[in-house]
């Protein structure tokens, strides 16, 4: 799928635009239903080839999609038991623990600083370090007055999360079921049309969510290598966060190498060298994202082209703030297949005749008896 179409004029691209960024803002106002269905779709994705591999097999869908969120929801729960006891031990001093990174990273930009005005004098004069220090300090003061809120917030969302298995499984059991639908509401001239369009919708979805988790993958097997070689404790949950953070364009790149370069700078506090080195690691991987890993998976499924992506990303950020940095891909790459497909319906002098004239045909049938 090309971001540029032969019959994709201006007046589509506008209206496909436009509809982007109404989404946007109607989803951020839904984000508690949002972000569990945008879970429960790359839940669907993940688990969509076992259940066709059981469906192959001869079990109807409906028992394929129970066995498969089954059996995941046994593994969770697996998973979840064993990490009880060592999630308990670290709440316990979760806030000492962020308070004693951030302090290890104030340290370690307070040495950079001062190696800066040791080195050019001009910085030295306007007493930069000082200042600099000063102030960030200073706004570091009510570091706790700002965790407390996060952590209410990840709570509180917390139950709404527990519905993408739910959600999910009802994708795996009903979704042809949905298509089947949709397609009865749909006039016949236009049918064929409504077939192509739903396929293509799924195909994008499925193409977009599958790279995403392609992606993270191959991020978080990169940065574990990278960290665990320069000896950073806990590489692999550490790659993991980086890599699920970096679903957030942009921002959560920064905020995943800010949280590497904290942990080198507190847990290897006379080795400055070291955060630089995760800072050069984490510099690579995103070269690697860029030119290598999302070509391959993202950019190779939906195929937009660079400069539709990159400003769409900035106008999400601009309507949306986070929430739209995480759904304007996937969203405007749904918006996309929609907008053109019906801009070829309506600009096809064929089917709006083959439209017209059914719609004469059932006016005449309708009325026949009545002359």
């Amino acid at each position: 799928m090309n971001t540029f179409r032969n019959g994709s004029g201006p007046v589509v691209w506008t209206g496909i635009v436009a509809a982007t960024c109404l989404l946007l803002l109607v989803l951020q106002k839904i984000l508690w239903l949002v972000v569990p269905f945008l879970l429960a779709l790359i839940l669907y994705y993940f688990l969509y080839p076992p259940v066709q591999q059981l469906v192959f097999r001869g079990l109807s869908r409906d028992a394929a999609a129970a066995w498969v969120t089954g059996a995941f929801l046994v593994v969770l729960g697996a998973c979840g038991a064993l990490m009880v006891p060592w999630v308990a031990t670290q709440v316990v001093d979760w806030q000492a623990g962020v308070e004693r990174y951030v302090t290890g990273g104030l340290k370690l930009l307070e040495r950079s600083l001062w190696a800066m005005e040791a080195r050019w004098s001009m910085l030295a004069n306007a007493r930069f370090a000082e200042t600099a220090m000063g102030k960030l300090n200073h706004s570091m003061g009510g570091l706790n007055e700002h965790l407390e809120p996060i952590a209410m917030g990840i709570m509180a969302w917390t139950p709404s999360l527990l519905l993408a298995p739910f959600l999910a499984f009802f994708l795996l059991r009903d979704g042809r079921r949905f298509k089947r639908f949709l397609g009865r509401a749909v006039p016949n001239a236009f049918f064929e049309k409504t077939l192509y369009l739903l396929h293509e919708v799924d195909l994008t979805s499925r193409a977009y969510f599958q790279g995403l988790i392609k992606l993270t993958i191959l991020d978080t097997v990169t940065l574990a290598l990278g960290l665990w070689i320069l000896g950073i404790p806990g590489p692999l949950a550490l790659g993991l966060a980086c890599a699920v953070l970096a679903w957030v364009p942009y921002v959560g790149s920064i905020l995943g190498g800010l949280l590497v370069v904290l942990v080198a700078a507190t847990d290897f506090p006379d080795q400055p060298a070291m955060a630089y080195w995760t800072i050069g690691l984490f510099i690579l991987v995103r070269l690697l994202d860029d030119f290598v890993y999302m070509p391959l998976t993202i950019g190779k499924s939906l195929h937009m082209h660079p400069l539709v992506t990159v400003l769409m990303i900035f106008a999400g950020g601009a309507v949306a703030g986070i929430s739209g940095l995480m759904l304007v891909l996937p969203l405007l790459g749904v918006v996309m297949v929609v907008g053109e497909t019906i801009g070829k319906v309506v600009t096809d002098p064929r089917l709006m005749a083959r439209h017209r004239h059914a719609r004469a045909l059932r006016r005449r049938q309708a009325s026949a008896d009545l002359v």
